[in-house]
């Protein structure tokens, strides 16, 4: 699976990485697109209302978050953050291209179709990819084994407690019985003298 990941990660990235490319040459066209949703987003969420203000910021801010993240994940560094990072930019590229693709002629709606269907597809690779734990176990195996592991040592130290205790409470046992003989001993010399 190493060669697979070696060839399949910058095979994904290259997409994202030309994509982000193009939307930081073209800044003025990428704000133009996102202008109406971030309008609409401004009015749905009021604290959202700022990014309305400045959709050239916004288009540099996703094309520079695309561009990094699927740099990490064509390089294999943090490629499951990228992953999750490279499917919200994704994802936000296919809302607003949906949006404003053309609709009135036929031919245009199979073209916005097929690019949502191709958006859609590399949406679930670069999720797939945010999932792969690289041969390594996930954090959620590593957690649950980590509890198992703890709660055996605890049981281990738990029995071991209860030995020492039972050896010392016999050892106890032992020199209380032979400090009452000696006792006993002691007191019969002394009554019989």
């Amino acid at each position: 699976m190493t060669i697979v990941r070696t060839l399949a990660r910058p095979l994904l990235a290259a997409g994202f990485v030309a994509a982000g490319v193009e939307r930081l040459r073209n800044v003025e066209q990428t704000a133009q697109q996102l202008s109406p949703t971030l309008g609409r987003l401004g009015k749905v969420v009021p604290s959202a209302a700022g990014l309305a203000d400045n959709p050239v910021a916004v288009a540099r801010v996703l094309g520079a978050t695309q561009l990094g993240a699927a740099a990490m994940l064509g390089v294999g560094k943090f490629s499951r953050l990228a992953g999750i990072v490279l499917a919200a930019t994704a994802g936000v590229n296919t809302f607003v291209e949906y949006r404003n693709a053309d609709a009135t002629t036929r031919e245009g709606r199979k073209d916005r179709r097929t690019q949502l269907l191709k958006n859609l597809s590399l949406i679930g690779g670069v999720l797939l990819a945010a999932v792969d734990t690289n041969g390594r176990p996930g954090l959620a195996w590593r957690a649950e084994h980590l509890a198992a592991d703890t709660g055996r040592n605890v049981r281990a130290v738990g029995k071991d407690a209860s030995r020492r205790t039972r050896k010392v409470s016999k050892q106890t046992k032992k020199q209380l019985a032979k400090a009452d003989r000696a006792v006993r001993s002691a007191a019969t010399d002394i009554v019989g003298s």
